[in-house]
């Protein structure tokens, strides 16, 4: 029996992928992963195929000799998230923004821009005033412009949740399956920038909660699911997290300072704060089901 990204790969199912490529000896690997996808009904929960997972169990079995897989047909197409530019250095509106909450509250407009004419500004700010800039996310994402009087005010970024968190895997009471199974329903805080000629006391923290109460209708509508629970990492070295807690985040403890591709169990980089943010008061037994 060999496992591969949460799915049971038999005996049987090898020597039926065999028959398969017999039987379809005329596609190319590309449409064999996906015809194969249609057969298993291996799909996202938005109903897309899992392509690019069955591309890669079927190398995996080909390399160890348990499958022939057709000649490669034409050389493998760039990688356009490697060779991808930095965003435009764009110039947007930058009158100073200053006053009450109270004040502003009434000029706010938070806008989900992801896969909108207004992406490109939201990286443009990020990869200018964040001081990580601009990472390109992988996986399923939402980027949020605010804006005030239809001037740019903050970016918040949203992505797929690291794979392990100690701490958060006890918060959740989760096992290793059911982690494997339901972490597309966890949103991770990858980025949130307040534009430097802003100052609001308070906006922050207001912003986060904002978002909150929207996020879980906005993931299921772009990607046919929900998002039960908020995650972020504050670097405690640059900042306090106080907005965080300010808008009932949930502290949890520290990361290793690992990252998630170490191989030698010693830090090799900062430790950050974790923080959660739960959308529902049964966040527990959605993410257990």
């Amino acid at each position: 029996m060999l496992r591969y990204r949460g799915r049971d790969i038999s005996a049987s199912d090898i020597a039926f992928v065999r028959s398969f490529i017999q039987a379809h000896s005329d596609l190319s690997r590309w449409k064999l992963s996906r015809r194969l996808c249609e057969v298993w009904q291996w799909k996202q929960a938005n109903g897309a195929l899992c392509d690019q997972l069955c591309r890669s169990m079927l190398l995996l079995l080909h390399r160890a000799g348990e499958i022939e897989l057709p000649a490669i047909r034409r050389p493998p197409l760039r990688n356009y998230l490697a060779d991808r530019q930095r965003p435009e250095a764009l110039v947007p509106d930058n009158w100073p923004v200053h006053g009450s909450l109270a004040l502003i509250r009434p000029q706010i407009g938070i806008h989900q821009v992801r896969r909108t004419s207004e992406e490109g500004l939201f990286n443009s700010l990020v990869e200018q005033y964040h001081y990580l800039h601009y990472d390109q996310p992988v996986g399923e994402h939402l980027k949020y412009l605010v804006t005030a009087n239809g001037q740019a005010i903050a970016c918040i970024a949203f992505s797929s949740a690291p794979r392990h968190l100690s701490p958060r895997d006890r918060f959740i009471g989760w096992n290793a399956e059911i982690r494997r199974r339901n972490l597309r329903l966890i949103a991770y805080n990858t980025r949130f920038l307040i534009l430097p000629w802003v100052r609001v006391p308070h906006l922050a923290s207001h912003l986060l909660a904002q978002v909150a109460t929207r996020i879980r209708s906005d993931w299921e509508q772009m990607y046919a699911h929900p998002v039960w629970l908020l995650e972020t990492f504050v670097d405690r070295s640059r900042f306090r997290g106080t907005c965080y807690r300010a808008a009932n985040w949930i502290p949890l403890g520290s990361t290793t300072g690992r990252g998630k591709d170490d191989l030698t169990h010693k830090p090799n980089r900062p430790a950050k704060e974790i923080l959660v943010q739960p959308l529902h008061r049964r966040f527990r037994d959605l993410l257990n089901q």
